[in-house]
C-alpha cells in the first residue's frame, strides 16, 4: 500500500485511492459536500497541546515530530485505525492523507505518512509524495 499526502484544497484524483482527512478540526472554508474523502481520522491528529507548541514554525518541527510520533506510538486508537486499514476489502493500493496546513513539508501529515508507512510496510518518500517503488531505506 502506497501512502501519500495532499492538501484538502487540491482536486481529488482517481489514483488517490482511499482518502483520509487527518486534521482534528474541519478545514477552513471547505464545505463537507465539497471534499471527497473516505474517512475522517481525528484520532490520528496530534494533540492540541502538541499542535500549539509546534505553531507551524520550522524551528519547532523536530521537537514536534518526536512528540507526535510518541503520541502515535502510545495511542491505542491509532493502532486500531491501522488495523482497520489493513482489514479494508478490497485493499486499496494507495492511501492519501488529507491535511489543511499551508506548508507541504512542515506539517503533521508528513510525520503521519512516515509513521503509517512503518506500520503498514508501505511505500512513498519522506515528503509523503507517492512513489512507485520503496526507497532504499525501506528495503
Amino acid at each position: 500500500m502506497d501512502v501519500q499526502i495532499k492538501r484538502v484544497y487540491e482536486q481529488a484524483a482517481p489514483d488517490d485511492g482511499y482518502r483520509i482527512l487527518v486534521d482534528r478540526l474541519w478545514p477552513r472554508g471547505m464545505r463537507k459536500e465539497d471534499l471527497a474523502f473516505d474517512a475522517w481520522a481525528k484520532v490520528l491528529a496530534p494533540s492540541t497541546e502538541a499542535r500549539k507548541a509546534f505553531g507551524h514554525k520550522a524551528e519547532n518541527f523536530d521537537a514536534f515530530r518526536a512528540r507526535y510520533r510518541m503520541e502515535l506510538d502510545d495511542s491505542p486508537e491509532a493502532s486500531e485505525f491501522v488495523d482497520g486499514l489493513r482489514a479494508l476489502s478490497p485493499q486499496p493500493s494507495r492511501v492519501t492523507l488529507l491535511y489543511a496546513a499551508k506548508d507541504p513539508q512542515i506539517n503533521h501529515a508528513v510525520i503521519l505518512a512516515a509513521w503509517l508507512r512503518e506500520q503498514l510496510g508501505a511505500t512513498g518518500d519522506a515528503t509523503g509524495r507517492n512513489t512507485s517503488a520503496p526507497r532504499q531505506a525501506d528495503v
